[in-house]
């Protein structure tokens, strides 16, 4: 007789050494199968086998193959994804990044509650804050988030109910210290993380509950897809899920796939993105048409060393006020070449926005101030370009808008 022959004892598992870039690529695959590429499921509604089934996915969290509002294949495996690279238990994907926005806000408060917000906010944010919170009975109290204690120290015990920071923030490239807000006991705190991606900042592992994302932006990264995304505790993550069902703002399977895909060329676009901009913010430092730069990587930004503390790279985002003001401002960004002037951020494109007349126009001039943006004020995000290009472009349209 024939000894059996012994079974090849399997390979140790290597995945749990694997860099953020790597899990990027590898991550969200449950509903792939062998495909190499996302899969795209369009379908809004699946078939039941019986009545138990239906009541059983109906109250279940993100059922995956009942109604797409509920859940969706792709759309789980977005937020698999997204999870699994914010060191989360779960994620809700949101049919835009405002819609997680107000999904979590809603989701949160009720009439009497207190929130605290940084003054430093993207603008939709703010007037979100300022407008709909009112009207439902929720306060806002807004703090310099740049300045140490001061969430803590708004925080009203047993009537605040979420502290929301955005770092870094639009478009002045402010910055909040994660580990201070993640030490505030209580409320749910909230950190928009859609400048830094997931790759370049983790809010969860200094505390937070919970980080959300305009995915729209760098992490889709092609201008190609509308789309939110909130991640934390499967408890919490499971009381915004029933709110957004309720709410109908749920992504699109479309979307979520164009996410996916965008997840996997993040590591290498962030790399340029970050090299170039840090190339373009030394360039702009020096130009004489310049006032003033704002990059968290520059040794003259007022946060640089809690930037290198709490994040991994510094971003492609910066900020910068052209001299001459409102008119050498608007003059800047309609003189680009290369750049484009447009509303959004994050893309293969490098992209230039005038705050005072178009993203933040909704804001007084005394609001304008509060966030340190002056009339001149730039916003641009670097894209996939040649640094020289950009750099060659960006000085050229400085000299058309200040030398008359």
């Amino acid at each position: 007789m024939h000894e059996p022959e012994a079974s090849t004892p399997a390979a140790p598992d290597r995945s749990a050494a694997w860099r953020p870039e790597t899990r990027a690529i590898r991550s969200g695959r449950a509903s792939m199968g062998t495909s190499l590429a996302p899969v795209l499921w369009p379908t809004t509604t699946f078939v039941t086998p019986t009545v138990d089934d239906a009541r059983r996915m109906a109250t279940s969290v993100g059922p995956e193959r009942f109604y797409t509002r509920y859940g969706n294949p792709t759309v789980r495996d977005f937020e698999r994804a997204i999870a699994e690279l914010e060191g989360a238990q779960d994620a809700r994907a949101y049919a835009s990044g405002m819609g997680a926005v107000s999904g979590v806000l809603l989701a949160i408060c009720s009439a009497g509650d207190h929130v605290v917000a940084p003054r430093q906010l993207y603008a939709g944010t703010q007037l979100l804050f300022q407008s709909a919170c009112p009207r439902f009975g929720i306060e806002v109290t807004f703090v310099d988030g740049t300045e140490p204690g001061a969430f803590a120290a708004a925080v009203q015990p047993g009537r605040t109910t979420l502290v929301w920071a955005e770092t870094p923030a639009n478009p002045r490239l402010d910055l909040v210290d994660l580990d201070e807000l993640g030490a505030i006991a209580g409320p749910v705190t909230v950190v928009d993380s859609t400048f830094a991606t997931p790759l370049l900042q983790q809010p969860l592992a200094h505390g937070v509950d919970l980080v959300l994302h305009s995915a729209t932006k760098g992490i889709a990264g092609h201008n190609d897809a509308t789309l939110g995304v909130v991640a934390g505790s499967a408890e919490l993550i499971g009381w915004l899920w029933g709110f957004a069902v309720l709410h109908g703002a749920s992504a699109s399977p479309f979307d979520a796939m164009n996410g996916l895909r965008g997840l996997r060329t993040l590591g290498v676009r962030l790399r340029q993105q970050c090299e170039t901009a840090q190339l373009l913010a030394e360039a702009l430092e020096a130009h004489p048409a310049v006032e003033d730069v704002r990059y968290p990587g520059l040794a003259s930004h007022p946060q640089h060393d809690l930037a290198k503390r709490q994040m991994s790279g510094f971003g492609s985002m910066l900020a910068f006020d052209v001299t001459g003001g409102l008119e050498a401002g608007r003059r800047f960004v309609e003189s680009v070449q290369l750049a484009q002037l447009a509303p959004s951020l994050g893309g293969p494109e490098t992209i230039v926005t005038h705050p005072a007349s178009t993203t933040h126009v909704s804001l007084t001039p005394e609001e304008l101030a509060a966030n340190g943006i002056g009339p001149g004020t730039v916003r641009l995000s670097v894209g996939l370009e040649h640094p020289d290009d950009v750099i060659a472009d960006v000085d050229a349209a400085l000299r058309a808008a200040t030398e008359g």
